[in-house]
């Protein structure tokens, strides 16, 4: 299985709320920012709902999940 760099390349102002959402569940936020993501069902159909929007392209290999830090909790000392 492979993967997919999607690049936005139109702006999603003025789209109905689903395809924003759509945009956003695939982690596309700004004009020509690029999301590589898994090839699955649930990608594609998000893809599909915005196809109008974005610049597609198959990559041989997988994505690489990269985990969010978590923001460090203050500490006040006393």
């Amino acid at each position: 299985m492979g993967g997919l760099k999607v690049t936005l390349v139109r702006s999603g102002v003025g789209r109905p709320k689903d395809q924003r959402a759509a945009l956003l569940g695939l982690g596309l936020k700004k004009m020509r920012q690029t999301s590589h993501l898994k090839d699955t069902p649930a990608i594609r159909g998000m893809i599909n709902k915005v196809n109008f929007l974005l610049s597609v392209e198959e990559v041989a290999e997988e994505p690489t999940l990269r985990r969010r830090r978590r923001p460090k909790a203050s500490q006040s000392e006393e």
